[in-house]
Formats: structure tokens, C-alpha cells, sequence
């Protein structure tokens, strides 16, 4: 398994030795134990795991592709239960979190679909815990990024924020008073199939006029390509760039092409940018939050994207003029938000395993003083 490291601290040679403990979770992350655990993010390209201390700093983080997605899942369970050993041979870790791209239930114990791995109704928090000798804690991938914004990022201070992530889709997550809302099922924050278009593009869920149908990374992609397949003369840059191979057109490059200047790549992130601002207020006015947090890899466009989505978030805000606007910033921790917030949860679990052995071992000693009289 080819592996990529970067270590920032080394800590302790072994690690504890604990046992996986109920479901629920206690939320308030003030009274959590300050105690290093391990964060991972699955994703359909990488697997990242990284150890995590109280204050949200990696101390040393891992990376591996992702096994392909026509293996079983016992192969990526396989991936991940390598990567927290390799860590926890370095570093003394309580418990461990896992942001998976897909939709998890409400208990956080299976992931009942998973777009780019072959996971159906997969319990892959029991599965972990029996290899792992510590607690886990399964989550979406969006609701752990939004956490660690929230936590540690660009939504401190805020007690009512929305995330939106922008890659080939759009994910998202609510947080309110300090908490993760996750709907009655556990899939709430699928942000990217609010219908916007009645009758618009294909979606892959099956439905038509799909959000992240214009605003998101494939989105961004599919226009560059249609407009270079025409052979437009707004398109010749881009052409010359790809050696006419359209297929090699990429966001990232979209991106750096606006930078320079680029004139339909420009105006590519202008559009996209303006649905995303359609879809903010749509979500404004459901939720009313005080904060949307974008982040994703499309959000490395910065002011070229959002600034598009802040003045279209404003012409279609309901009751604009006579409302607070929700400010729109974006997402501060990049690509380990993600693993960050996952290590964050996990350290719920953790504190919630410390109370239930603290009073295993407090019953035995008085069990053990009982017998002796």
C-alpha cells in the first residue's frame, strides 16, 4: 500500500488499550477530555488519517489512495484499520473519527450509501471497533468538516451556521447552539439535490435540474468542455493549454486560467458563482442561519466565486432590505477540515468511554471492599 506521511510530532510509543462504548453521544465539546485522537476522511480518490490534539492541531497525519471502488469493503476497512495502527504506534490515541463520503443513519453507525465505494448498509462503526481497540465514531463527511469550522475555523463564534461544500457535488451540513443537525434519518445537509431548475440537466441521483448540477466542480468542467468541443473562439486558451485534448480540462486549471486573466474562465466562476448564490438564499430562507461557511475544492477560486455568489445571495434573498444577511466566508482549515472534525467528535466518544470505565472500576472497588469485610 503506497503511503504518504508527514509528521509534525512525535508522541508516545504505544497506545491505549480501550474498548468501544455505547452510541450516543454527548455534544457539548467543552467538558471533552483533552486527549489526542485520530481523524479520518474517506473520500473516493484518498483515504486521510491524522492524529488530532484538543485545540484542532495535526500532529502527524497519513495519506493512501482510496482501494478501488469494485473491492469489497472489507479492503477499505483494511486500508483504514492500517493507518490508525501505523499512527497509534507513535501516538498515545484515545478514540478514533470517520468522515465518509456518503450517507451515514442517525445512530452513526452505518453508512447506508456511498457513491464512489461499495458500501450499501455497511456497519462500519461495529466492524472498526471490533478491530480497533478503541471507540469510533462514523459521520458524513460534510457534517465533520462543517464541525471543525465551526470549532476551529471560519465559523467561531457563530451559533447558527451552514456549510456548503463545493467539489464534483455539493454536500452540506446544519450546526445550530452547538450541534450537528442530522434529520430523523441521518442524511439531512444534501444540499446539492434541491431541485432549481424544473426540467434541467441530468442528475446521477436520477432527477433533473439538480443544484450541483450548476454549481459545482462538474458543473464548472462540463461548461469549459462543451464550449471547447465547439471549438469556440472563447475557448482557444484553454485549448492551447490542454494541447486540444479536451478531456484534460480540469477546475484547478479553470481556476488558475482565471487567475491570469482568462475571460471565459472568468466568466465560467461567475456563473457558477452566481447559482451558488441562488442556492444560499433558498437555504437562507429555510433555515435562516447567521453564517454559510463555503469550502471544497472549488471554494480555492476565492473572490472569483464568491464573490459572484455574495451579490446574487443578495438579489435573491427573501425579504432583502429588510432582513439581516447571513455572512458568507470562506472555509478556513482546507482539505483537513474534514479529519479535523472527525478527531474533534471522536473525542466525544472518548470522554463518554472515560465516565462509563471510571464507574466500571468504581464498582469493582467496592465490590472488592464488600468481600473483604
Amino acid at each position: 500500500m503506497s503511503m504518504y506521511r508527514e509528521r509534525v510530532h512525535r508522541g508516545s510509543a504505544r497506545a491505549t488499550v480501550l474498548r468501544t462504548v455505547g452510541t450516543r453521544e454527548r455534544r457539548s465539546h467543552l467538558t471533552a477530555p483533552r486527549v489526542p485522537t485520530v481523524g479520518i476522511d474517506i473520500g473516493g480518490t484518498k483515504v486521510m488519517a491524522g492524529v488530532v490534539d484538543a485545540d484542532g492541531t495535526i500532529l502527524e497525519k497519513v495519506r493512501t489512495e482510496t482501494p478501488d471502488k469494485s473491492k469489497s469493503p472489507r479492503v477499505v476497512e483494511d486500508t483504514i484499520t492500517e493507518l490508525v495502527l501505523d499512527l497509534s504506534d507513535r501516538h498515545d490515541v484515545h478514540a478514533v473519527g470517520i468522515g465518509a463520503a456518503g450517507w451515514v443513519d442517525a445512530d452513526r453507525s452505518k453508512v447506508l450509501f456511498a457513491p464512489h465505494l461499495n458500501w450499501r448498509n455497511e456497519p462500519l462503526r461495529d466492524r472498526l471497533a471490533g478491530r480497533l481497540a478503541v471507540p469510533v465514531m462514523v459521520d458524513n463527511d460534510a457534517n465533520t468538516a462543517a464541525w471543525a469550522e465551526w470549532r476551529f475555523g471560519a465559523g467561531r463564534g457563530e451559533d447558527h451556521l451552514v456549510m456548503i461544500t463545493l467539489g464534483t457535488g455539493i454536500g452540506g451540513a446544519i450546526l445550530e447552539d452547538g450541534a450537528v443537525k442530522r434529520g430523523k434519518y441521518g442524511v439531512a445537509g444534501e444540499f446539492g439535490h434541491m431541485q432549481v431548475v424544473p426540467g434541467g440537466h441530468r442528475c446521477p441521483c436520477g432527477n433533473r435540474g439538480c443544484w450541483e448540477q450548476y454549481s459545482s466542480g462538474n458543473a464548472l468542467v462540463r461548461e469549459a468542455r462543451e464550449l471547447a468541443a465547439a471549438d469556440s473562439p472563447v475557448a482557444y486558451n484553454i485549448i492551447d493549454r490542454v494541447g486540444g485534448r479536451v478531456g484534460d480540462i480540469t477546475g484547478p486549471l479553470i481556476t488558475e486560467l482565471a487567475r491570469e486573466g482568462d475571460a471565459m474562465c472568468v466568466e465560467l466562476l461567475e456563473d457558477i458563482g452566481q447559482w451558488l448564490g441562488v442556492g444560499i438564499a433558498n437555504l437562507a430562507a429555510a433555515l435562516d442561519p447567521s453564517c454559510f461557511v463555503i469550502g471544497g475544492g472549488v471554494s480555492a477560486a476565492d473572490d472569483l466565486l464568491i464573490g459572484p455568489a455574495r451579490d446574487a445571495f443578495r438579489r435573491h434573498l427573501t425579504g432583502r432590505g429588510y432582513r439581516p444577511e447571513a455572512r458568507i466566508a470562506k472555509a478556513q482549515l482546507g482539505p483537513e477540515a474534514g479529519m479535523v472534525g472527525a478527531a474533534d467528535l471522536a473525542r466525544l466518544v472518548a470522554r463518554r468511554f472515560r465516565r462509563a470505565n471510571r464507574r466500571r472500576v468504581e464498582r469493582y472497588e467496592r465490590y472488592e471492599r464488600a468481600g473483604r469485610r
